[in-house]
């Protein structure tokens, strides 16, 4: 049995997976850097290590021994995908919360997991180790090792793809330390879709369905869902069935996600296999009553499965919204500030995994994703009508965020109708621009100052500025 268990990350995600932990009488380690001296997630451990940096596996595995942890959860990005810090753990012989290093290593090189993936049936985007066809166009150059919009090009014209690999390969070389790139067939207006695969190590293997992801911007996730509002039974099937083979191909063991894209004609391809937690993993545990964590923990202890797929179900439809402390309307520029008032929305079926709190500070060392809010409801548009609501409730002062942008795209109606791809943002591009004049800062001010003295603020955050510095006990003329 794991009995205590280090958190080699911050924020919300270590928060979230300290939840579990407690749930499980299991103790919590923390990590931080002078930055995150007095983050949240500090205090939310049962004991804490002073570390120089997330990305050093040594300095990790050498707090985990200091503190006695039997084990490691990585949570996601830093060095989660990054076969150094499972490799630190099988030497020191502390429990990897997560896939084994060979299987880190073969699905982190986009290469070698095409060609697995092909072995094993399942329908990959063509690529080519020539230079396509003039007919082939436009083609995709994408980063063997990486991902995230870093290392990757769109080529429109046979003439540009010289220019395009030279630039995604020092690029590439940067982020990943491997400036190798490949060409793949660009498929135009496609879908983002993902599915949650979960394995042990008695060769059992299941997906938890789908998550719809296809709202982004450079190519980073900003909403997602579950059930996707494109796949019909059928397509599910098809490509649930995929996911598990793609499990299966490598001997997969703990969460993963399986990703997809799929195109306008409702073929899909396999993108890519993240041997890790997701970030949108809520939107699965809020329609099926898992916690995936939980399931994480039995699976690295060594237990099977306690389900097999015919025992999953979904019920109803959830969405999650990524609360960023950036400025759309400035080309997502991220933002730093001090956290001056934090009123999150509530009521049933709302989830927040938050990072934040009132005086948090958000600096510029690390990612702005500064919580995650999530919704269930029966339907999906009874899904859209509440994180509606909430986003209107969500009051952030102190950093600009992108709440009431968010608001602005989960109310578009091409949104209600599920008429979405990885292109909508560019081609809704009046999203990004206010349908209001910003709030004035005597309002924001009022709000701030009033916030002790009067009820939970309700509305819209722009409408309860206003209310308060027309009509409240600290009004402006």
């Amino acid at each position: 049995m794991i009995r205590k268990v280090l958190a080699a990350n911050r924020g919300e995600i270590a928060i979230r997976i300290f939840t579990t932990l407690r749930e499980m009488g299991i103790h919590t380690v923390a990590v931080y850097t002078d930055p995150d001296a007095h983050a949240l997630h500090v205090r939310s451990a049962d004991e804490s290590i002073r570390i120089e940096s997330y990305l050093q596996p040594d300095e990790i595995v050498s707090a985990a021994r200091q503190a006695g942890a039997d084990a490691i959860h990585p949570g996601y990005g830093f060095l989660s995908e990054n076969t150094s810090l499972s490799t630190a753990c099988e030497a020191a012989g502390i429990t990897f919360i997560g896939p084994r290093t060979d299987t880190i290593r073969r699905m982190g090189d986009k290469l070698e997991s095409k060609r697995l993936m092909e072995k094993a049936g399942v329908p990959v985007v063509p690529s080519w180790d020539r230079n396509p066809h003039d007919s082939e166009f436009p083609v995709l150059v994408k980063a063997v090792g990486g991902g995230g919009g870093k290392g990757m090009r769109l080529v429109e014209e046979p003439s540009q793809l010289a220019e395009a690999k030279a630039a995604a390969s020092r690029e590439a070389g940067k982020a990943f330390g491997d400036d190798r790139v490949f060409v793949e067939k660009y498929v135009r207006n496609p879908r983002h879709i993902e599915f949650q695969i979960l394995g042990d190590a008695h060769g059992n293997a299941v997906h938890v369905f789908e998550r719809e992801c296809s709202i982004q911007r450079r190519h980073q996730k900003v909403i997602e869902e579950t059930p996707s509002p494109a796949l019909t039974p059928g397509l599910r099937a098809r490509m649930g069935d995929a996911a598990v083979a793609a499990a299966k191909a490598v001997g997969y063991v703990n969460a993963g996600t399986v990703e997809f894209i799929v195109g306008p004609d409702g073929r899909f391809y396999f993108l890519e296999m993240n041997t890790r937690l997701q970030v949108e993993h809520p939107v699965t545990e809020m329609t099926t009553g898992l916690d995936l964590v939980r399931e994480q923990i039995r699976i690295a202890e060594g237990n099977p499965l306690s389900f097999t797929q015919s025992d999953l179900r979904q019920t109803g439809h959830s969405i999650e919204c990524r609360i960023y402390a950036e400025v759309p309307e400035e080309q997502f520029r991220p933002d730093i500030g001090t956290v001056a008032v934090y009123r999150p929305p509530s009521g049933a079926g709302v989830r927040l995994d938050s990072g934040i709190e009132e005086n948090s500070e958000v600096g510029f060392h690390y990612d702005p994703m500064l919580a995650k809010l999530v919704v269930w409801a029966g339907s999906r548009s009874q899904a859209i009508h509440k994180m509606q609501r909430a986003l209107s409730e969500f009051v952030l002062l102190g950093v600009r965020n992108n709440i009431d942008f968010l608001h602005r795209v989960i109310s578009h109606p091409e949104f209600g109708e599920g008429k979405i791809d990885t292109h909508f943002l560019e081609r809704h591009s009046a999203l990004l621009r206010p349908a209001t004049e910003e709030v004035p800062v005597e309002a924001l001010l009022a709000a701030s100052l009033s916030s002790a003295r009067t009820p939970a603020v309700t509305g819209s955050a722009t409408a309860a500025f206003t209310d308060v510095w027309t009509s409240g006990p600290w009004r402006i003329s």
